[in-house]
């Protein structure tokens, strides 16, 4: 059972393995702060991703390798974006994504999946299957990752949904640690969505009273 999980390990050097269980582990705790709305989401991430980002283009996988820049980029704005206040009032509290802010999400994914297309015909990367589902999940991931950093209760729709494809995606790629990741970040993504809920649903009687 063991050998049939972690098999395709036997070739990679120690020093890589070790990089890849710290971002899972710190990969883990990022996602985990952000279903308690913890602002250590972001700088966990962003060790966790320029982590992904080396490992990834040493195994040339661009477009797992661009989710995890822009999640690098997204995490800086993120955490600016979390930390702003009108006085003591946090100036962007948890809330539902905009009727403009939908658009913006669609035009994001249009963008992302064509970029990547793009990038993956350039390297004709496009032999294997699960090049083709990258496209999909990137542009599923860029949409998550822009929500959460505008603090929209909808990002954990988005990352439930790249998560349980990514379980599957990443194993097949030979990345077991990084698949079973996945698995805790479903688990996690949905009781984030329940949290992030139950604090909108508070707030909002809140202001009704």
């Amino acid at each position: 059972m063991l050998e049939f999980f972690f098999s395709q390990y036997k070739d990679y050097q120690t020093y890589d393995i070790v990089l890849e269980l710290i971002a899972v582990i710190l990969g883990i705790a990022s996602v985990w702060y952000a279903k308690k709305d913890d602002i250590l989401v972001f700088p966990t991430g962003i060790i966790s991703t320029l982590i992904y980002v080396y490992l990834l283009w040493k195994w040339t996988l661009w477009g797992d390798m661009m989710i995890n820049g822009y999640y690098f980029i997204m995490s800086i704005y993120g955490w600016y974006h979390w930390t702003r206040k009108k006085g003591d009032v946090v100036e962007f509290p948890i809330s539902v994504i905009s009727t403009n802010e939908k658009r913006i999400s669609l035009f994001i994914f249009i963008f992302t999946v064509a970029f990547v297309v793009a990038v993956y015909h350039y390297f004709n990367k496009f032999n294997t299957w699960y090049a083709y589902v990258d496209t999909f999940v990137t542009g599923i991931f860029f949409i998550g990752m822009w929500l959460m950093a505008k603090r929209k209760i909808e990002n954990w729709v988005f990352w439930i949904i790249g998560d349980l494809v990514s379980i599957p995606l990443y194993f097949a790629k030979g990345f077991t640690f990084t698949s079973f990741q996945y698995i805790v970040f479903t688990i996690v993504a949905v009781y984030g969505y329940l949290e992030w809920k139950k604090t909108l649903n508070s707030s909002q009687q809140a202001l009704k009273e």
